[in-house]
């Protein structure tokens, strides 16, 4: 999913909650009707419904094309509307398509569109479906999100430049029918297309103004709510929009999101009356706060399907080397750091892809805290490298209290485990992700959420060296190979076999170093219903209210 600030999506994307997505169903089916939605209460009186959160930081964008991570899909979802969209179950429904047909051999997909209209008044096409996934395959484009979309005809070709763009299988029949062929039956489809990737735009927008998701005054989206303002790093505001097909089942006037970085200012702005929820999954609790407000009964505590994990960037040495690689991950004390820091319910993750997703090495793949082992790696290692000593390390981490005191106790597990002197290098959201992006880093971390409740959804981030989230450079044949089987494979279990032998490779080469796998932990006010976070840790405000 949608990386997270904080699990780090993309999946939309928490010590807690990616980039940020989508989740929930294993069934392509044809499917029609109205979206199920938690109940919103009725308005009682005549004041306005505000919401208050905080966004932790700035959303790198509110481009679905582009966004990457958990925050910037919590506002591009609210925003935008895509032909599914996920229910309080996590489970894909009609929202911009009214009726959808699937081809017996579940290679073609047709979605018809129902009346809908942009915030600006437009009306929203097929066409607008179309040229927003070619857009984002586009390799101009450059979205590191363009993958999600390989599972449609001629993507991944068209992406790599390999295959024009009118070569893919996305098509518009008329203004209100979309046809969409697949390379493969792809039984998670229908989750796909409701996330941020495969969202519209308005592409008599986007082609006049190439900025015109920068600011409040030029975005223009088809969903739940528009943007009112956004105050750069400080403030950004929404607001119903009055345009959505779905208008009616819109309780809330506004979203006031604040942008405190602080995690303890955060809480303080609750407890004061400030904010009406804190924590999860747009940002965190203190950790330091989390036995009183479990002990008070006030904090929600959800399980997620996400992984925090230790990427190690495989093109530079010494972790180009595996040995080295396994011995900074098995010399970590993940249950300490669980029951000293996080105290929320997470479990050690010993291997990639999490326990909700039902691979069949619930085991994992290595002992937590195997110091004995990571010091055996560790000299080998550097023999192979042709090194006496390891040379300055770094490990980088964006701005979060929790972040920083996971990192100080695993850095002195290193130094106690493997006698290694590690640096400690904190930056603002926005940047780190571009310098994970660009190689800039030895150890960074980061979270991933799925973007839908499969195992495909962890491990193909690490197919191609160049993949747009596979900051680690790290490639293995073998293991695209099994990827490839995995998608030809329409036995449920032989398919799911074939996804561990790929994670067992994953693993035995050791490109990050699995932490713990997530729970959300959150406090709100008593009077707001209806936020819906799923099983994967994505927030949907369609359905809220404030009583």
């Amino acid at each position: 999913m949608k990386k997270s600030v904080f699990a780090l999506v993309s999946s939309v994307l928490v010590l807690g909650t990616a980039l940020a997505g989508c989740g929930g169903t294993d069934k392509a089916q044809p499917t029609q009707g109205n979206t199920q939605t938690p109940a919103a209460a009725p308005s009682n009186s005549g004041e306005a419904k505000v919401l208050k959160m905080n966004l932790h930081s700035e959303p790198p964008t509110a481009d679905p094309g582009l966004a990457e991570d958990s925050t910037s899909h919590a506002v591009v979802t609210a925003l935008f509307d895509g032909l599914t969209r996920t229910d309080a179950d996590g489970k894909a429904q009609p929202s911009a398509a009214e009726k959808i047909d699937v081809s017996p051999d579940l290679l073609t997909y047709t979605f018809h569109l129902r009346d809908a209209k942009w915030s600006n008044g437009d009306p929203v096409t097929a066409k607008d479906f179309e040229f927003a996934w070619k857009r984002a395959l586009d390799p101009k484009t450059a979205s590191n999100y363009a993958y999600q979309l390989y599972y449609i005809k001629n993507g991944e070709k068209a992406n790599k430049g390999q295959a024009k763009l009118d070569d893919v299988g996305v098509k518009a029949l008329d203004d209100k029918t979309l046809e969409v062929k697949l390379e493969n039956p792809t039984p998670f489809f229908l989750e796909l297309t409701a996330f941020p990737t495969y969202y519209p735009v308005d592409k008599a927008v986007v082609e006049k103004d190439p900025k015109w998701a920068a600011e409040a005054k030029t975005i223009v989206g088809n969903g739940p709510f528009k943007m009112d303002d956004w105050q750069h790093k400080s403030k950004l505001v929404i607001s119903k929009n009055d345009n959505y097909w779905d208008k009616d089942t819109v309780k809330l006037d506004k979203i006031e999101f604040s942008m405190v970085e602080d995690e303890n200012t955060e809480l303080s702005m609750f407890d004061n009356g400030e904010l009406d929820w804190a924590g999860a999954p747009l940002s965190s609790l203190p950790t330091d706060a989390i036995p009183a407000l479990k002990q008070s009964g006030k904090m929600t505590t959800q399980p997620i399907a996400g992984t925090y994990w230790y990427k190690f960037n495989t093109e530079k040495p010494p972790f180009n080397n595996v040995k080295v690689r396994k011995a900074f991950a098995y010399a970590i004390n993940r249950q300490a750091v669980i029951d000293n820091i996080l105290q929320a319910g997470q479990l050690p993750a010993m291997g990639a892809v999490p326990l909700s997703m039902g691979m069949p090495n619930k085991d994992g793949y290595f002992k937590d805290n195997d110091t004995a082992t990571a010091k055996q790696l560790l000299d080998e290692g550097l023999k192979e490298l042709g090194m006496t000593k390891l040379p300055p390390i770094t490990l980088s981490f964006n701005t979060s209290e929790g972040h920083k005191k996971i990192a100080e106790a695993i850095q002195d597990q290193w130094k106690k485990a493997l006698g290694v002197d590690v640096k400690l290098e904190n930056k603002e959201w926005k940047v780190y992700i571009e310098d994970l992006h660009q190689g800039n880093f030895q150890i960074g971390r980061m979270g991933w959420l799925g973007d839908f409740n499969d195992p495909i959804n962890f491990l193909e981030l690490f197919k191609d060296k160049k993949g747009g989230n596979n900051d680690t450079r790290w490639e293995n044949p073998q293991f695209k190979d099994l990827l490839n089987k995995s998608a030809l494979e329409k036995d449920p279990a032989k398919r799911k076999d074939i996804l561990a032998q790929a994670e067992k490779i994953f693993m035995d080469e050791m490109p990050v170093a699995p932490i713990y796998f997530y729970t959300n932990s959150w406090v709100k006010n008593d009077k707001v219903k209806g936020v819906v976070v799923d099983g994967l840790g994505h927030v949907d405000f369609k359905w809220a209210t404030k009583e």
